[in-house]
């Protein structure tokens, strides 16, 4: 089943594709979803809308378009102070691509050979935690060894240099960080990426393998930036910790 948008003023959202038969498709989609998609097939178009003040939950945008591509349409809605979630969803699945994307401040990037379902899971999640992409400006940095998380724009770097972590996993570092030394039990980290409650994998306990996943995808970030990169404990049959001093 899919998660339900997170409430009836969190269901708006832009899409941007210059592919009017997927945004024909994908509209219908979302619509069975309980959304309320807005569909641009021009990214200037949709740049101009935010400008003159339209709003949405998200804005879901294709990363390879004419005249203005996927991240400089994201970079472009920045400089004019428009924050909206980018979540990006394209047929370039590269991580290149990915990290780039991340970079320029996406809080996701979805293949779109996944299909519909999986994006309407990974745009679900996004508007849920809608109240923690707004962070408290009160938020503090998180400062451990050589890692420092700036929590309000949600951004982490690793002695000096951006690691290019998506929401979730950003999400992920902040909590082992948090609670440093201490053993952090796989259910705890899964219930961080995909919410309270939600089940994926094969079996009861099948959640473990995507926390394995994304702790994976996580360390091949850091380790891209530092080759003795140690900082991430594993506790056989239990979970994760954040060394003390890493």
């Amino acid at each position: 089943m899919l998660p339900e948008p997170a409430s009836a003023g969190a269901r708006r959202l832009v899409i941007i594709d210059d592919d009017k038969l997927f945004l024909r498709v994908f509209a219908v989609n979302l619509e069975a979803a309980g959304y309320m998609p807005r569909c641009f097939d021009d990214p200037e178009a949709a740049l101009q809308a935010f400008i003159d003040g339209a709003t949405a939950d998200a804005c879901v945008v294709d990363l390879d378009m004419p005249r203005l591509d996927g991240l400089a349409f994201l970079r472009a809605l920045r400089a004019h102070g428009v924050n909206v979630p980018v979540i990006f969803v394209t047929s370039h699945s590269s991580p290149i691509f990915e990290e780039e994307a991340l970079r320029a401040g996406a809080v996701d990037f979805v293949d779109k050979g996944r299909g519909p379902a999986i994006i309407l899971h990974r745009i679900a999640l996004v508007a849920q935690r809608r109240g923690d992409i707004a962070m408290p400006e009160s938020r503090e940095d998180v400062r451990l060894g050589k890692l420092l998380l700036r929590c309000q724009a949600r951004r982490a770097s690793w002695n000096g240099e951006e690691v290019p972590l998506s929401r979730s996993e950003f999400d992920v570092i902040l909590l082992l960080a948090s609670k440093a030394g201490t053993d952090i039990g796989y259910r705890e980290i899964y219930d961080i990426i995909k919410g309270d409650g939600f089940l994926a994998g094969v079996g009861e306990e099948g959640y473990r393998a995507n926390v394995r996943a994304t702790i994976k995808r996580i360390r091949r970030k850091f380790d891209a930036l530092d080759p003795d990169f140690l900082a991430i404990e594993n506790y056989p049959g239990f979970g994760y910790r954040w060394r003390h001093h890493a």
